[in-house]
């Protein structure tokens, strides 16, 4: 990272630049860009033949295996490379070619798309670059200008997963909500629309626009604070809305808009449009250019709490579920929902992959999914039929899915109506947002795994908080996570059979996404600072470098003349650091946002970190009852513990608030209702929290920070 960045982002964690917040995701720092050169008209003329990509393009990518032209490299996002001038035999080779600084200290999720030499990537708050895929300079830069209170709308940090590149236009959904195609020559707006049906909901934008014939899918995020679930179609040329699908049914007073709601209604009860109902689409759409299908990941409900949000039952369609539609109108052809009446925020929103498998010597057209409920899905893609569905992790919710009806068949040990139940998989699932690889060499598909338990408890005392987190569960009695209770692993699974060919142990759970080549290899990077390089058929490490910062996105590999390039967007984030506390400290890394690149014979070398300050003390503690620190403590895991971490540890993205600076603790009160931070992303939470409930924050707060990391016994 350049000194002045790095200077910046230790003089921000110096001033304690956050207070509390129940999405201090808006905190962080995304630096000034230098003043912008003029245009050079060389550079704009291979910006528009880089941009030069259509469906016809994509739908052939193979033919140009040197270009990386959507999110999954292919329409079928199998995320495998045909290129294989690094391979297992010279993969040891590899060195850094250059270290492009991405000016931020949020998580960095993105994946590059590289087209004739060109990389178009975004980062944290919706921004994007076009820069010089052989040497990383930059050729231009945009900033949408999200507005930095708009992070607290954000429940899993202020990301984005990449933009897609079509007819001369760079296309990018950002944070608060809009669609937006720059042109591709110049960084410059083309059009900008407001896909949100209603401004004052908390919808945000995290996910990565897919574009097919001219349309332009996109969704949204949110259920956790209570919305209602959409996805939409718009032309590429003008942004004109075409179609939009709402994943679950509205107010029934005022009718349906289309069959396939008012089916679903049929599977509700009670008021739960009242909450919006969730069923965002955050992530996952994918296209199948043979069957012209629209494949759509459905996320959870809102709230999670299945007995407030449809009270007499129901299987809650269309929650958690896979679904097929036409892209030309939206018409729903079938659907398969993986977690019927879902209670655990066991989205259907991962990754998912179109491949052609033998399965049990028979021919088949298949779909893959492994959401966050703990099995791995294979369902027939033009039909929607289940042909399996086994665990991929421990998973104590459900025994098994029956084959007969599709549907898994609970235990009863993740009922947390009557008292709070230890679940496997947690909320974060036991596979997230990370994509997975599909190597036809191997017939296996790699992807990060991950053991990570979740406490449920019923909130008892549930009122609906427009804008806040809407659950139904509550975090009262949450506690930050010790390190030693989870673990992740980079998973090579054989969807033929349902079962692991091999796995590979990490240091903890929250890793990244894959890339597959056909030089026998699948590269990931991890949590804790490194891009690795695996044997594709066993697993056995052949390569590693380090990052500086952890590593969630996924690499992709492409080729600039004679030489090829694994690259890879890299910055410590997501969900997961935010939350996890102490086991997310274990990482031991910083959030520092890169581009990294790797060639064979590459001699390049990242510049030591920068020493931050020692943490300055903490003040003295507060005059505090037993009690009045326990009622902070729930205070604080309601509104602040899903940002700031549980137990008031830190993860290492947002500032641990007990390192805050004296400042911040002067103006508590000013920060925490008065949203005088608002502009670093730290807005007012007068609506929720009262003045007296502020200082019973501050007086836990700073009890915790006399403490240490380990919190006492309760």
């Amino acid at each position: 990272m350049r000194h002045g960045a790095r200077l910046l982002l230790a003089l921000f964690l110096s001033l304690g630049a956050a207070g509390p917040g129940a999405c201090g995701p808006g905190e962080g720092t995304q630096a000034e860009k230098p003043a912008e050169k003029a245009p050079d008209p060389a550079v704009q003329a291979r910006l528009e033949k880089a941009a030069s990509v259509d469906t016809a393009r994509v739908k052939s990518a193979d033919a140009e295996p040197q270009n990386w032209l959507s999110y999954g490299r292919t329409y079928d996002e199998q995320r495998f490379s045909p290129l294989d001038q690094i391979n297992a035999s010279n993969v040891q080779e590899l060195g850094l070619a250059f270290a492009t600084d991405l000016l931020t200290d949020r998580g960095v999720e993105a994946t590059p798309i590289v087209v004739d030499g060109v990389m178009f990537l975004s980062g944290p708050w919706s921004v994007v670059w076009a820069l010089d895929a052989a040497s990383g300079e930059e050729l231009w830069f945009y900033d949408p200008k999200v507005p930095k209170a708009y992070g607290q709308k954000a429940c899993c940090d202020v990301v984005n997963r990449g933009v897609a590149v079509y007819g001369g236009k760079v296309v990018v959904g950002t944070l608060d909500g809009y669609l937006v195609a720059l042109d591709a020559k110049t960084g410059k707006e083309a059009w900008r629309v407001d896909t949100l049906i209603d401004r004052t909901q908390p919808y945000t934008i995290t996910g990565a626009p897919r574009i097919v014939d001219g349309r332009v899918f996109i969704g949204n995020g949110g259920a956790e604070y209570g919305v209602r679930g959409y996805f939409s179609a718009y032309d590429v040329n003008d942004g004109n809305l075409l179609w939009r699908f709402f994943t679950v049914p509205g107010d029934p007073a005022k009718g349906f808009e289309s069959p396939a709601l008012e089916a679903a209604a049929k599977t509700w009860t009670g008021e739960w449009w009242k909450i919006g109902g969730g069923g965002t689409v955050w992530d996952s759409l994918v296209y199948d250019a043979e069957l012209d299908l629209l494949y759509v990941g459905v996320g959870n409900g809102s709230p999670w709490n299945r007995k407030l949000r449809s009270p007499e039952g129901g299987d809650n369609l269309y929650l958690s579920s896979i679904l097929a539609v036409k892209p030309q109108d939206g018409t729903l052809v079938w659907h398969y929902q993986t977690t019927p009446a879902d209670n655990w925020d066991y989205t259907a929103t991962q990754p998912m992959m179109l491949a052609d498998l033998v399965i049990h010597g028979e021919p088949r057209k298949v779909l893959m999914q492994a959401p966050k409920n703990g099995f791995f899905y294979v369902l027939d893609r033009v039909t929607g039929e289940l042909i399996s569905a086994d665990k991929y992790i421990l998973a104590t919710w459900a025994s098994h899915v029956d084959m007969l009806s599709g549907r898994p068949v609970e235990t009863g040990l993740a009922d947390y109506m009557g008292a709070p139940a230890l679940v496997m998989p947690g909320a974060p699932g036991g596979h997230n947002w990370q994509p997975m690889a599909f190597s036809p060499q191997t017939g296996l598909v790699y992807f990060t795994a991950m053991d990570l338990p979740g406490l449920y408890e019923n909130d008892v005392d549930f009122v609906y908080k427009p804008g806040a987190w809407n659950t139904g569960t509550t975090f009262a009695h949450t506690t930050d996570v010790p390190p030693e209770s989870l673990a992740g692993r980079l998973l090579a699974w054989d969807p033929a059979r349902g079962r692991p060919k091999w796995a590979v142990e990490h240091w903890g759970p929250w890793n990244a996404g894959i890339l597959a080549t056909a030089g026998g290899l699948v590269f990931e990077g991890t949590g804790d600072g490194f891009v690795r390089a695996f044997k594709a058929d066993d697993g056995a490490l052949l390569w590693q470098a380090p990052a500086g910062t952890g590593v969630i996105a996924p690499p992709v590999t492409y080729s600039v003349g004679t030489e090829q390039y694994v690259a890879v967007a890299a910055g410590w984030g997501g969900a997961f650091p935010l939350f996890a506390g102490r086991a997310a400290k274990a990482a031991g890394v910083t959030s520092v946002g890169r581009l990294l690149a790797f060639k064979l014979g590459a001699t390049g070398r990242l510049p030591p970190p920068d020493a931050l300050p020692p943490p300055p003390e903490p003040p003295p503690l507060m005059e505090a009852s037993a009690e009045d620190i326990l009622k902070g403590r729930t205070l604080y895991n309601t509104y602040c513990g899903v940002c700031h971490g549980f137990g008031a540890v830190g993860g290492g993205v947002v500032p641990d608030l007990r390192h805050a600076a004296p400042q911040t603790h002067a103006q508590w009160q000013e920060i925490v209702r008065g949203g005088i931070r608002a502009d670093g992303g730290m807005a007012s939470f007068a609506q929720w929290v009262s003045e007296a409930d502020a200082n019973l924050i501050h007086a836990y707060v700073i009890k915790r920070a006399h403490e240490g990391d380990v919190p006492p016994p309760d």
